[in-house]
């Protein structure tokens, strides 16, 4: 299995990247072949430094950084040697199995849509957060931002997308979906939250278990939390900041821990054919980490043909 990192992606690349790929080949043995792609000037004194295994990694230069408030379109197509452009390259080509970056997330998202598409029948991919539950689980929700606007159709995908994530990424054995509103009863909600629905009740891909409130988004009522993007990425933003101001505030505490997003580095899209993570911008070494062990467990778990199979099915 190769995996491909962009190692200038990110507010401390490309130096907390390298201690990530230090993290991951010091800490878990597997057969995983890194393929670190980055301006081999800045890497070369770092990697040296590192004293990795040379055996589990090789270098491919790129000699160009998308930065992280550049117009996504026009840069990938202004910098075809930049270390996104080219990880996108290696992922369509077949050269790595799995692409990881902490760049720009517009680029990402771009690159994504444009070199490797979406599988067929998946009108819309999305992106999740692990949400951590009081009884030490993980729930999950979706969409958290790059789908604002939807239609019932878009989350009634969604569901079924979280509900395989669920079942052969964090091992739950069928997922119980909820839809996020602002009432439990059928018939409460928005425009979309009405339409939406009736779909999930009828759709016989996922078990749905009606209709969630905010309250229970950290409860074990549901495993599987469906929301537009809009919705989805406030909840995310406001889940973070509990461990930013426990830090603040000198609160040690085992379950606030959960919510520093350098525990699960980074976000799958789901819905297209290949495996690409998305990080936080801000990410440091354990983030980096945690994305290349993600990346490892979506390609031996089989995922993206398990979603393939599903949406099959559903055409």
């Amino acid at each position: 299995m190769r995996i491909g990192l962009d190692m200038m992606g990110g507010d401390f690349a490309p130096t907390e990247a390298v201690k990530g790929v230090k993290l991951f080949l010091d800490t878990v043995a597997s057969d995983v072949h890194l393929v670190l792609i980055g301006d081999e000037a800045q890497l070369t004194p770092l990697l040296s430094v590192a004293q990795l295994d040379q055996s589990r990694y090789s270098v491919v230069h790129s000699s160009q950084v998308i930065g992280m408030n550049e117009h996504p379109t026009k840069a990938l197509k202004e910098k075809p040697q930049s270390s996104i452009s080219i990880g996108f390259h290696l992922l369509k080509n077949e050269q790595i199995d799995a692409f990881i970056s902490a760049g720009n997330t517009g680029a990402m998202m771009v690159g994504t849509f444009y070199s490797i598409k979406a599988i067929e029948g998946v009108q819309r991919p999305t992106i999740s957060t692990l949400v951590p539950r009081e009884n030490g689980g993980y729930g999950l929700l979706l969409d958290v931002g790059i789908n604002a606007d939807c239609k019932p159709e878009n989350l009634s995908q969604f569901a079924i997308l979280g509900s395989l994530y669920s079942k052969h990424i964090l091992n739950i054995d069928n997922p119980r979906v909820g839809l996020l509103n602002i009432g439990e009863e059928e018939g409460k909600g928005n425009l979309l939250a009405m339409a939406t629905y009736p779909l999930l009740k009828e759709n016989k891909q996922v078990n749905f278990i009606g209709n969630i409130e905010g309250r229970d988004i950290f409860t074990d009522k549901a495993d599987v939390i469906v929301c537009e993007g809009f919705t989805g990425n406030v909840v995310l933003k406001m889940a973070e900041s509990f461990h930013e101001v426990a830090v603040r505030r000198n609160i040690q505490d085992e379950y606030l821990d959960k919510f520093n997003f350098e525990a699960y580095g980074g976000t799958p899209v789901l819905g297209v054919s290949k495996p690409v993570i998305i990080g936080h911008g801000i990410s440091q070494g354990l983030a980096f980490k945690n994305m290349i062990q993600l990346a490892k467990q979506i390609n031996e778990s089989k995922l993206l043909e398990k979603i393939k199979e599903s949406f099959t099915q559903s055409v």
